[in-house]
């Protein structure tokens, strides 16, 4: 609810508490068709996740790899099974190993079972070495907390200093890869979800530094108001405080960062 009341100012305790108990039944369903995935077929799978991967396509056929940016929007593990079943080339997915070796060799057999090529984050330069002269679409969930936020890059997001990991960009523009945004959105018809794709940069090593994922967060921000219950509001989203040291990775253009620092929203704000 403190994430929840951090976005969304303008709402009235009634509607921050209808989103929430919403996100909550969405939260569980998620987890529960996580679980189905381990024995649902394709015919499933392709039932209940509709992909519109045109975009993806068309930086294929011009014979170019690209970059997906997506965010932590219900149900992304129905993505990762369901897209590759739409494309050309392969789709290769970034992930963080789990802990618990057993519940990450489930998660590896769910998410690879219709072809996606599981990319380790904690190894991923040499894991990628196989695949640097293929076309690809690389798949990476471009929302996460950066674990140092004095190496992030810093924008306005729901109205508050927020890092967002560099990487991503940097690796995009490093590689002149195109860039691919992706949104996942629920339909009304529960168990049901929509995929779309659209290209947001086919030269990003022609944009200055920050622009793509100014891009970015403009983008995921709108797909959030538009389901406000379908995102992943349980983690700490806003967990790093905004410091003024931090400036020389300020990249919004249209607000200057704040003058002091800011103390992290408590659920009782």
């Amino acid at each position: 609810m403190s994430n929840i009341k951090q976005a969304f100012p303008e709402k009235t305790s009634d509607e921050i508490n209808t989103i929430t108990k919403k996100f909550y039944k969405n939260f569980i369903d998620s987890f529960i068709e996580t679980i189905k995935l381990i024995s649902a077929s394709e015919y499933y799978i392709r039932k209940h996740i509709t992909v519109n991967a045109d975009a993806i396509e068309d930086v294929f056929k011009a014979g170019k790899k690209c970059q997906l940016f997506s965010g932590h929007n219900f149900n992304w593990e129905y993505c990762n099974v369901g897209v590759p079943l739409h494309l050309s080339h392969p789709f290769l997915g970034v992930y963080m190993p789990l802990k618990n070796k057993p519940m990450d060799r489930v998660f590896l057999k769910i998410r690879s079972r219709t072809g996606s090529v599981l990319l380790a984050a904690t190894n991923m330069q040499k894991a990628i070495i196989p695949y640097r002269n293929r076309i690809y679409a690389l798949g990476l969930i471009a929302d996460q907390n950066p674990g140092d936020p004095r190496k992030a890059y810093w924008i306005y997001f729901f109205g508050k200093p927020t890092p967002f990991v560099m990487a991503p960009e940097r690796g995009a523009r490093l590689g002149n890869i195109p860039c691919v945004f992706c949104s996942i959105s629920r339909l009304p018809k529960r168990g049901y979800y929509t995929f779309h794709a659209e290209l947001a940069s086919d030269n990003p090593g022609e944009l200055p530094e920050g622009e793509i994922t100014r891009r970015y967060v403009k983008f995921l921000e709108d797909a959030i108001r538009k389901q406000p219950d379908n995102y992943l509001w349980s983690h700490k989203r806003w967990k790093h405080p905004w410091n003024e040291s931090y400036k020389r990775f300020w990249i919004d253009e249209e607000k200057k960062y704040p003058a002091k620092e800011n103390k992290p929203l408590s659920i009782e704000n």
